[in-house]
């Protein structure tokens, strides 16, 4: 069987008339994309309201569970931890107290690279759709959206539960945020783990740092032991002083401010080598994040579509 029109016509009008459906073919498949992207963007803009500075916030609860090494409430404002209270039965200090101190705020990394991936993706639609668009202009568009998105995604889901974020060692919180200061012994660093905020707590102790006789003896002959756990015999080079991208001053609610700038080298005065006596890991689900984690997979599924139906009129790979 062989596929042939009639009644037959000269190639040169075959050569037009398929240029002519191709070109139909480009328009329809164009104006269907547009409409994609204006549900993405409707969607990218709930997930941008999900993550916006407005008051009173979300207050998480920070509990260890089966014991009390830790417990009490941070808030969260947009990318900010504004206010926090907690309460430390750890076994290697002595109990304690730490306030978040009412003249600064923290700042969670990874909520500042998603804000900023979220307000990048909206920008890009809007830009899409305030102007015509071709077939191969929009492809481009949908490829740098779909590496935006994907990053958006990555960053929630954070690193694997079984590994720990290694900026702690030169990004913890600087200890005068606390009231009292923390001290240069004990490291607080907030990350993302599976749309959770996360919470490690880390005791240290500085390798070169005085031993009592005692307890030199008592480990040698096995009598005092130290806690287990996957870091307790790994050397860190620790920021003492923590990092000034956690921080900024308190600003409005509704104003996100930008965090502070980082040295470009952190004094070598402040870097001491330590060993981490004992580690804790607190996570508390953010219902906002969960929802903007599940927004995000449905978007980036609809736009894998898009992109896929626009590559195959264009007869290219998405």
């Amino acid at each position: 069987m062989s596929i042939a029109i009639w009644p037959p016509i000269a190639p040169e009008e075959l050569r037009l008339k398929a240029s002519e459906t191709q070109a139909r073919e480009l328009d329809w498949i164009v104006n269907e994309t547009l409409e994609v992207c204006r549900d993405l963007k409707h969607g990218l803009e709930d997930c941008y309201a999900l993550l916006a500075p407005i008051d009173p916030g979300s207050t998480l609860v920070m509990s260890t569970p089966r014991n009390e090494k830790v417990k009490g409430t941070l808030t969260r404002v947009g990318t900010r931890i504004v206010k926090g209270t907690l309460h430390l039965q750890l076994r290697t200090i002595p109990p304690q107290t730490l306030s978040l101190s009412q003249s600064d705020v923290i700042h969670i990394q990874g909520l500042d690279a998603l804000h900023g991936h979220l307000n990048q993706s909206i920008d890009l639609l809007g830009i899409t759709l305030s102007k015509p668009q071709d077939a191969y202009s929009l492809a481009s568009t949908l490829n740098v959206l779909a590496d935006s998105l994907a990053d958006a995604s990555a960053i929630l889901k954070g690193p694997p539960l079984t590994d720990s974020d290694p900026a702690w060692q030169m990004h913890s919180c600087p200890p005068s945020q606390f009231v009292p200061s923390i001290g240069p012994n004990l490291s607080f660093y907030l990350g993302l783990q599976e749309s959770c905020i996360i919470l490690w707590l880390r005791a240290l102790e500085p390798v070169h740092g005085h031993v009592h006789f005692g307890t030199k003896l008592g480990l040698a002959f096995g009598t005092v032991r130290r806690l287990e756990h996957d870091e307790m015999d790994t050397i860190f080079r620790y920021n003492t002083q923590g990092s000034n991208m956690s921080s900024s001053k308190r600003g409005s609610a509704r104003h996100t401010p930008e965090p502070g700038s980082s040295a470009a080298d952190v004094d070598s005065n402040d870097i001491q080598e330590v060993y981490v006596r004992e580690k804790v890991r607190v996570e508390s689900a953010d219902p906002s994040l969960i929802s903007i984690q599940s927004k995000l997979s449905y978007l980036s599924h609809m736009l894998g579509q898009a992109r896929r139906n626009v590559a195959e009129v264009l007869s290219v790979d998405s």
